[in-house]
């Protein structure tokens, strides 16, 4: 043996073949006091002491922060809000309203809701259990003291309120003090109790600890371990301006519990990289307890969970985030979430978040959003990670317009939809940028979502969907959607390939449910295949394209045991205000971006009042104004109904899909154009009986080439022409299609 290698021989024999935190330089939250203990006891309080005679004294140590019950009863801060947006108008509520009469028998935590539901005369309506159920509605205002429940009264200041006006408030009793002497089982805190009482409980807190910690560590440039323990917090941990890592031994061993707190478990400030690792974060909401949401008075949507909220992990701005085995249960809010600067065209803030990844993370039984990035940050990355029994209830398992989103291998069940989009602007950058760009591959989605498994909207541009499987799913489950509203823009430019859509569903509630749904331009659907394992279930739609969608493609699908197999559908709105006799608001079509076709040349069509079945055309779509203006003068009314097509070539190409054992196989229900075509289909009756027709024509499309086996029962028509609401002739379109 050469001396050279006895030396690395040598070497390596005194490694330690597991290298420990402290080995490597980092910091121990135990150096700095936290306790890491679930240990609790009941204790005696006396109001105005800080005295408290415990139990059992446990492995309680002086210095350590502790939180008592029913020890401090206070009304905590208050807030009011609008009467416009909720959401950034909010004022403290001192100085316009007051309240009285909370003494704890209420529970240990009250949220109460208040909101001016009327104007003359000045009424209010009010919650005490965030929004689920309003316990009166149109209370007369007396500016005087009035009852709410249990035991509450709330006296409201003599100014101008206004419906919408929102106050949010709550009350505690808990108190969080330091202990500064032990004697036998006397605690003495440094803040008196203000309530007398023989049953309080006391608990560790390691809020004080751990943030000491967290700076220490940031100031220091030194990462940062949790030791197994069971970590108690009273409010979140703020890492501001960071470059290091926060690591647990393993999840299953380091918890981190907020269900007495509010915030984020961990919120995240600016810094350049900031590394989560092994940890199950705990807050205090659950899905079958979570708050309501509503439309104010004023017209604004509203979530009340943000009165009485708790995250696990919240991201504002930093530059590169990896949460890794970070595990959040029971949020009332988004459990993991991304608000902060973003890029606006050419203009580039000088500090934004360019990546997060989301890795073997889970989120079970939580109350709202799974992952929400509620900007465009870039890059963001949810992988191997599993939502279970959260985001439902209008809610989302993900959420976001960000850019560049990679949603792949996640494991989804009973939860919200993965919602692309969601872009509740129309900001001009939007136009060079665009917003939602995603890749959704290789997912698991099971069970029940009412709202869907995969959503496209608002915005979202470039989405790639494919290869996920849907195992007894009862939802839709893909949905590509134009739909807007007034601060949106449409989605386009969408794949949906090679997806495995299983909408068999044997259990209560059965949803009337539609494989793929697409009413986007640019959408290519192709080799998805849609069905119910057994029987055929008139509640499900295997694929549906909508119009005024342009340039679509559906092939190679395969589609069975479905109500109806595939469907085409009109895009319909109506008139809701007259600008002048050219020029109009509706509601309900795509409003288009500045760089579109903004419908200049399409036609509407009246569907009732005296302009029934008369058609006009449109000259232009404002953008900016969201006005659309007609070619000439027209006596329509806010109401009036109308359908719109493109009367050019909308370029469907519907072709070489296999429709089997489907009650309703094909209706072709829409404008169509010179270049819809429908060919190369196969078509098979197989189990289903009673089928009227194999394919319902009754728009212009070229229906050519196309097979049809089986459908040779009594009174069966194998392509009805139906009646053309534009009374053009739809045979001529009809050849060469082959009736086995």
């Amino acid at each position: 043996m050469s001396l050279a290698l006895l030396v690395v021989l040598l070497a390596l024999a005194v490694v330690p073949l597991t290298a420990q935190p402290a080995d490597l330089g980092w910091l121990n939250v135990r150096e700095f006091g936290a306790s890491g203990s679930a240990f609790e006891t009941t204790a005696v309080l006396t109001a105005g002491s800080a005295a408290i005679e415990v139990k059992e004294v446990g492995d309680f140590q002086v210095g350590q922060q502790v939180m008592v019950s029913r020890a401090n009863v206070r009304w905590a801060e208050g807030r009011v809000m609008g009467p416009g947006n909720p959401y950034g108008s909010g004022k403290k509520l001192e100085g316009h309203a007051e309240f009285r009469g909370y003494d704890g028998a209420a529970g240990s935590w009250l949220v109460l809701l208040l909101e001016i539901d009327g104007a003359e005369p000045l009424t209010f309506r009010f919650s005490d259990d965030l929004a689920r159920t309003w316990k009166q509605t149109k209370v007369p205002v007396t500016f005087d003291w009035q009852p709410l429940s249990q035991g509450v009264e709330v006296r409201l200041a003599r100014q101008e309120w206004q419906p919408g006006h929102l106050i949010g408030v709550s009350a505690r009793d808990q108190l969080v003090a330091t202990i500064q002497k032990i004697e036998g089982t006397m605690l003495t805190l440094n803040v008196p109790a203000n309530q007398t009482v023989t049953d309080a409980v006391v608990r560790h807190c390691d809020s004080a600890a751990l943030q000491t910690a967290v700076d220490q560590a940031i100031a220091q440039k030194r990462n940062l371990h949790f030791p197994a323990g069971y970590y108690r917090l009273a409010t979140g941990l703020l890492v501001r301006n960071a470059a290091l890592t926060l690591e647990g031994v393993a999840a299953e061993h380091v918890v981190l519990d907020l269900s007495e707190g509010t915030g984020g478990v961990f919120a995240l400030y600016g810094g350049r990289e900031v590394t989560l690792r092994n940890f199950t974060l705990l807050g205090h909401t659950g899905a079958a307890e979570r708050a309501g949401s509503f439309r104010t008075s004023s017209g604004f949507g509203y979530w009340a969970c943000s009165l009485k909220s708790c995250s696990g992990v919240q991201i504002f701005g930093t530059e590169r985030v990896l949460c890794e085995n970070v595990h959040a249960r029971r949020m009332a809010s988004e459990a993991f979430y991304s608000q902060g600067p973003f890029r606006q065209g050419a203009k580039e803030p000088e500090q934004f978040t360019r990546a997060i990844t989301y890795l073997r993370c889970s989120v079970l039984d939580c109350a709202a959003n799974a992952f929400n990035n509620n900007d465009a940050a870039e890059n963001t990355s949810v992988l191997h990670c599993r939502i279970e029994s959260a985001g439902a209830g209008g809610w989302h398992a993900w959420e976001g317009p960000s850019r560049f989103i990679r949603f792949q291998s996640n494991y989804v069940r009973n939860a919200g939809p993965v919602t692309i989009g969601d872009m509740s602007h129309r900001y001009p950058h939007l136009n060079e940028l665009g917003c939602g760009q995603a890749i959704v591959t290789d997912n698991v989605f099971e069970g029940t979502s009412a709202a869907g498994g995969i959503v496209i909207n608002h915005g979202a541009s470039q989405v790639v969907v494919a290869n996920n499987l849907f195992v007894n799913y009862n939802g839709n489950a893909i949905r590509a959607s134009a739909y807007t509203v007034r601060t949106s823009y449409p989605s386009r430019q969408v794949v949906i390939r090679g997806n495995l859509i299983d909408l068999t569903y044997d259990g209560p509630d059965e949803l009337n449910r539609t494989g793929i749904y697409v009413s986007v331009d640019g959408a290519t659907v192709s080799d998805n295949q849609v069905y119910v394992r057994h029987g055929i279930d008139p509640k499900v739609e295997g694929i549906r394209i909508m119009e005024p969608a342009l340039n679509v493609s559906v092939r190679g699908n395969q589609v069975s045991g479905c109500g109806r197999g595939l469907v085409t559908g009109r895009a319909g709105s109506k008139v809701t205000q007259v600008i002048d006799s050219t020029t109009f608001l509706e509601d309900g079509l795509p409003l288009q971006w500045e760089v579109s076709h903004r419908y200049r040349g399409w036609q509407l069509l009246w569907l009732s009042g005296d302009q029934a079945g008369q058609t006009a055309t449109i000259d232009s779509f404002d953008p900016d104004s969201l006005q659309f203006k007609l070619t000439a003068p027209s006596a329509m009314k806010p109401g009036d109904p109308f359908h719109i097509f493109w009367p050019g070539g909308a370029n469907w190409l519907l072709r070489d899909n296999t429709i089997t054992s489907c009650q309703t196989p094909v209706v072709l229900d829409s404008y169509g154009s010179p270049s819809s075509v429908f060919s190369g289909n196969l078509l098979e009756r197989g189990a289903a009986s009673g089928v009227k027709e194999a394919i319902t024509l009754a728009g212009r499309f070229a229906v050519e080439h196309n097979r049809l086996v089986g459908f040779n029962e009594p009174d069966c028509e194998p392509i009805r022409l139906g009646e053309d609401k534009l009374a053009r002739d739809l045979r001529a379109g009809v050849r060469g299609n082959e009736v086995e």
